[in-house]
Protein backbone atom coordinates (compact mmCIF):
# COMPACT_ATOMS: atom_id res chain seq x y z
CA UNK A 1 0.00 0.00 0.00
CA UNK A 2 1.42 3.49 -0.86
CA UNK A 3 -0.09 6.64 1.22
CA UNK A 4 0.57 9.80 -0.85
CA UNK A 5 0.14 12.13 2.54
CA UNK A 6 3.37 13.38 2.09
CA UNK A 7 2.70 14.57 -1.40
CA UNK A 8 1.21 17.90 -0.32
CA UNK A 9 4.53 19.63 0.68
CA UNK A 10 4.83 19.01 -3.33
CA UNK A 11 4.04 22.03 -4.57
CA UNK A 12 3.05 22.11 -8.53
CA UNK A 13 1.77 25.08 -10.77
CA UNK A 14 -0.11 23.67 -14.21
CA UNK A 15 -0.49 27.61 -15.51
CA UNK A 16 2.86 28.32 -14.47
CA UNK A 17 6.11 26.20 -14.84
CA UNK A 18 8.28 29.11 -13.33
CA UNK A 19 5.97 29.69 -10.39
CA UNK A 20 8.44 29.40 -6.77
CA UNK A 21 7.04 26.99 -4.63
CA UNK A 22 4.54 28.05 -2.21
CA UNK A 23 3.87 25.86 1.04
CA UNK A 24 0.77 23.57 0.68
CA UNK A 25 -1.39 22.71 3.31
CA UNK A 26 -1.47 19.00 4.40
CA UNK A 27 -3.97 16.83 2.38
CA UNK A 28 -6.00 13.99 2.98
CA UNK A 29 -4.07 10.51 2.38
CA UNK A 30 -4.68 8.83 -0.94
CA UNK A 31 -3.84 5.50 -0.46
CA UNK A 32 -3.47 3.04 -3.64
CA UNK A 33 -1.86 0.12 -4.65
CA UNK A 34 -0.46 -2.29 -7.52
CA UNK A 35 0.27 1.22 -9.14
CA UNK A 36 3.26 2.42 -10.74
CA UNK A 37 4.29 6.32 -10.51
CA UNK A 38 5.26 8.01 -13.26
CA UNK A 39 7.26 11.91 -13.11
CA UNK A 40 7.91 14.29 -15.31
CA UNK A 41 11.51 15.49 -14.33
CA UNK A 42 11.68 19.73 -14.85
CA UNK A 43 9.18 21.44 -12.23
CA UNK A 44 8.09 18.10 -11.29
CA UNK A 45 11.61 16.45 -9.56
CA UNK A 46 12.73 19.92 -9.52
CA UNK A 47 12.35 23.65 -9.96
CA UNK A 48 14.84 22.94 -13.20
CA UNK A 49 13.49 25.26 -15.39
CA UNK A 50 13.87 29.04 -13.68
CA UNK A 51 16.76 28.34 -12.18
CA UNK A 52 18.71 25.70 -14.68
CA UNK A 53 17.63 25.39 -18.38
CA UNK A 54 16.77 29.19 -18.46
CA UNK A 55 20.04 30.04 -16.80
CA UNK A 56 21.84 27.76 -19.08
CA UNK A 57 20.04 29.12 -22.29
CA UNK A 58 21.06 32.57 -21.41
CA UNK A 59 24.51 31.63 -21.07
CA UNK A 60 24.83 29.86 -24.64
CA UNK A 61 23.53 33.20 -25.96
CA UNK A 62 25.83 34.83 -24.26
CA UNK A 63 28.48 33.07 -25.33
CA UNK A 64 27.92 32.96 -28.77
CA UNK A 65 27.25 36.85 -28.64
CA UNK A 66 23.55 37.11 -29.24
CA UNK A 67 21.98 40.13 -28.00
CA UNK A 68 18.72 38.76 -25.54
CA UNK A 69 17.95 36.62 -22.96
CA UNK A 70 15.41 34.14 -22.30
CA UNK A 71 13.38 35.94 -19.02
CA UNK A 72 10.65 33.95 -16.42
CA UNK A 73 7.71 35.04 -18.06
CA UNK A 74 8.89 34.26 -21.07
CA UNK A 75 10.66 31.19 -20.95
CA UNK A 76 7.52 29.95 -18.73
CA UNK A 77 5.78 30.31 -22.42
CA UNK A 78 8.13 28.86 -24.30
CA UNK A 79 7.95 25.77 -21.94
CA UNK A 80 5.04 25.03 -23.81
CA UNK A 81 7.51 24.31 -26.51
CA UNK A 82 8.47 20.28 -25.44
CA UNK A 83 12.46 20.24 -25.94
CA UNK A 84 15.53 22.39 -25.94
CA UNK A 85 15.98 22.20 -29.97
CA UNK A 86 12.48 22.48 -30.39
CA UNK A 87 12.48 25.78 -28.03
CA UNK A 88 15.11 27.43 -30.21
CA UNK A 89 13.90 26.64 -33.29
CA UNK A 90 10.64 27.96 -32.16
CA UNK A 91 11.47 31.39 -30.76
CA UNK A 92 14.06 31.91 -33.95
CA UNK A 93 11.09 31.34 -36.30
CA UNK A 94 9.10 33.83 -34.31
CA UNK A 95 12.39 36.53 -33.94
CA UNK A 96 14.49 35.95 -36.71
CA UNK A 97 17.32 33.44 -37.00
CA UNK A 98 21.32 34.49 -36.48
CA UNK A 99 23.45 36.63 -39.03
CA UNK A 100 23.95 33.90 -41.82
CA UNK A 101 20.90 31.89 -41.53
CA UNK A 102 17.85 33.84 -42.17
CA UNK A 103 17.65 33.98 -45.91
CA UNK A 104 17.53 30.06 -46.14
CA UNK A 105 15.26 27.28 -47.50
CA UNK A 106 13.74 26.44 -44.30
CA UNK A 107 10.59 28.32 -44.32
CA UNK A 108 7.96 25.79 -43.99
CA UNK A 109 5.72 25.57 -40.68
CA UNK A 110 5.67 21.94 -41.18
CA UNK A 111 8.57 20.83 -38.82
CA UNK A 112 7.60 17.29 -38.07
CA UNK A 113 9.68 16.99 -35.29
CA UNK A 114 9.67 20.12 -34.57
CA UNK A 115 13.43 21.17 -35.99
CA UNK A 116 15.20 23.06 -38.85
CA UNK A 117 15.10 21.69 -42.32
CA UNK A 118 17.95 23.43 -42.95
CA UNK A 119 21.40 21.67 -42.35
CA UNK A 120 23.02 25.11 -40.76
CA UNK A 121 20.31 25.71 -38.42
CA UNK A 122 19.69 22.26 -37.17
CA UNK A 123 23.46 22.03 -36.74
CA UNK A 124 23.30 25.90 -34.88
CA UNK A 125 20.42 24.27 -32.64
CA UNK A 126 22.64 20.88 -32.07
CA UNK A 127 25.48 22.65 -30.79
CA UNK A 128 23.92 25.15 -28.79
CA UNK A 129 21.67 22.66 -26.96
CA UNK A 130 24.82 20.11 -26.19
CA UNK A 131 26.70 23.00 -24.92
CA UNK A 132 23.52 23.81 -22.77
CA UNK A 133 23.11 20.67 -21.30
CA UNK A 134 26.98 20.98 -20.10
CA UNK A 135 26.38 23.85 -18.14
CA UNK A 136 23.44 22.80 -16.85
CA UNK A 137 24.40 19.28 -15.46
CA UNK A 138 27.26 21.34 -13.95
CA UNK A 139 24.63 23.30 -12.20
CA UNK A 140 22.89 19.95 -11.00
CA UNK A 141 26.73 18.66 -9.86
CA UNK A 142 26.97 21.39 -7.66
CA UNK A 143 24.07 20.90 -6.27
CA UNK A 144 22.26 24.65 -6.72
CA UNK A 145 18.87 23.23 -7.82
CA UNK A 146 17.86 21.05 -5.04
CA UNK A 147 14.78 18.51 -5.23
CA UNK A 148 11.24 19.73 -4.54
CA UNK A 149 9.88 19.59 -1.17
CA UNK A 150 8.02 15.58 -0.29
CA UNK A 151 9.66 14.08 -3.76
CA UNK A 152 11.56 11.96 -1.46
CA UNK A 153 8.78 10.73 0.74
CA UNK A 154 7.38 9.97 -2.49
CA UNK A 155 9.79 7.86 -3.89
CA UNK A 156 10.80 6.18 -0.52
CA UNK A 157 7.46 5.21 0.07
CA UNK A 158 6.40 3.85 -3.78
CA UNK A 159 10.20 1.76 -3.11
CA UNK A 160 8.92 0.40 -0.03
CA UNK A 161 5.82 -0.78 -1.19
CA UNK A 162 7.51 -2.10 -4.52
CA UNK A 163 5.97 0.05 -7.09
CA UNK A 164 7.46 0.27 -10.07
CA UNK A 165 8.88 4.59 -10.59
CA UNK A 166 9.91 6.37 -14.03
CA UNK A 167 11.14 9.64 -15.21
CA UNK A 168 9.26 10.51 -18.40
CA UNK A 169 10.85 13.85 -19.46
CA UNK A 170 11.60 15.95 -22.56
CA UNK A 171 15.10 16.54 -21.26
CA UNK A 172 18.20 15.53 -21.97
CA UNK A 173 18.36 11.42 -20.42
CA UNK A 174 21.84 12.12 -19.15
CA UNK A 175 21.13 15.42 -17.48
CA UNK A 176 17.88 14.01 -15.86
CA UNK A 177 19.86 10.89 -14.62
CA UNK A 178 22.20 13.04 -13.04
CA UNK A 179 19.31 15.29 -11.17
CA UNK A 180 18.08 11.79 -9.77
CA UNK A 181 21.30 10.15 -9.08
CA UNK A 182 22.78 13.15 -7.44
CA UNK A 183 19.67 14.36 -5.35
CA UNK A 184 18.40 10.77 -4.73
CA UNK A 185 21.84 8.40 -4.17
CA UNK A 186 22.64 5.82 -6.52
CA UNK A 187 19.90 3.11 -4.61
CA UNK A 188 16.83 5.51 -5.08
CA UNK A 189 18.59 6.01 -8.47
CA UNK A 190 18.71 1.91 -9.44
CA UNK A 191 14.48 1.93 -9.02
CA UNK A 192 13.77 4.03 -11.79
CA UNK A 193 13.59 3.80 -15.09
CA UNK A 194 14.33 6.48 -17.78
CA UNK A 195 12.21 7.56 -21.26
CA UNK A 196 14.11 11.25 -21.59
CA UNK A 197 15.11 13.32 -24.64
CA UNK A 198 15.14 12.03 -28.11
CA UNK A 199 13.76 8.50 -26.88
CA UNK A 200 10.89 9.09 -29.09
CA UNK A 201 10.48 11.00 -32.58
CA UNK A 202 7.19 13.02 -31.10
CA UNK A 203 7.77 14.85 -27.74
CA UNK A 204 5.23 16.29 -25.38
CA UNK A 205 2.13 17.20 -25.81
CA UNK A 206 2.32 13.88 -28.04
CA UNK A 207 1.80 11.39 -25.70
CA UNK A 208 4.53 8.75 -27.34
CA UNK A 209 7.13 8.89 -24.22
CA UNK A 210 4.45 7.69 -21.83
CA UNK A 211 3.19 5.15 -24.61
CA UNK A 212 6.92 3.89 -24.64
CA UNK A 213 7.27 3.73 -21.09
CA UNK A 214 3.79 1.73 -20.54
CA UNK A 215 5.11 -0.80 -22.99
CA UNK A 216 8.55 -1.29 -22.14
CA UNK A 217 7.63 -1.48 -18.52
CA UNK A 218 4.85 -3.78 -19.12
CA UNK A 219 2.42 -1.40 -16.92
CA UNK A 220 -1.08 -1.90 -16.54
CA UNK A 221 -2.43 2.15 -17.36
CA UNK A 222 -5.44 1.35 -15.27
CA UNK A 223 -3.11 1.38 -12.51
CA UNK A 224 -0.23 4.17 -13.45
CA UNK A 225 0.00 7.27 -11.40
CA UNK A 226 1.38 10.28 -13.56
CA UNK A 227 3.15 13.31 -12.21
CA UNK A 228 3.06 16.71 -14.47
CA UNK A 229 3.14 20.24 -13.89
CA UNK A 230 2.98 21.59 -17.59
CA UNK A 231 0.12 21.97 -19.82
CA UNK A 232 1.79 19.62 -22.22
CA UNK A 233 2.91 17.43 -20.09
CA UNK A 234 -0.88 16.94 -18.83
CA UNK A 235 -2.01 17.03 -22.69
CA UNK A 236 0.76 13.77 -23.12
CA UNK A 237 -0.47 12.01 -20.29
CA UNK A 238 -4.34 12.23 -20.70
CA UNK A 239 -3.57 11.25 -24.46
CA UNK A 240 -1.68 7.89 -23.38
CA UNK A 241 -4.88 7.25 -21.83
CA UNK A 242 -3.73 6.33 -18.26
CA UNK A 243 -6.51 5.08 -16.05
CA UNK A 244 -4.99 6.03 -13.02
CA UNK A 245 -4.52 9.79 -11.11
CA UNK A 246 -2.92 12.38 -12.58
CA UNK A 247 -1.70 14.78 -10.28
CA UNK A 248 -1.57 18.66 -10.58
CA UNK A 249 -2.27 21.99 -10.19
CA UNK A 250 -0.68 24.12 -6.59
CA UNK A 251 -0.98 21.32 -4.47
CA UNK A 252 -0.17 18.24 -5.72
CA UNK A 253 -1.70 15.64 -3.42
CA UNK A 254 -4.89 17.72 -3.12
CA UNK A 255 -6.14 18.27 -6.60
CA UNK A 256 -6.72 15.43 -8.89
CA UNK A 257 -7.40 16.08 -12.86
Amino acid sequence: MLSFASAASLSLSLSSPLRPMRSAARAPSVVMADMAVLFDCDGVLADTERDGHRVSFNKVFGEKGYSFEWGVDEYGKLCEVGGGKERMTHYFDIHGWPEGLQDVADTSLVKPKGLPVDAGRLALVTEMHKRKTALFMELINEGTIPLRPGVLAIVDEAIAADVPLAVCSTSNEAAVRTIVETQMGAERYAKFSFFCGDAVARKKPQPDVYNLAAETMGLDKAECVVVEDSGIGLQASGAAQFGGAQFCGAQFGAQFV
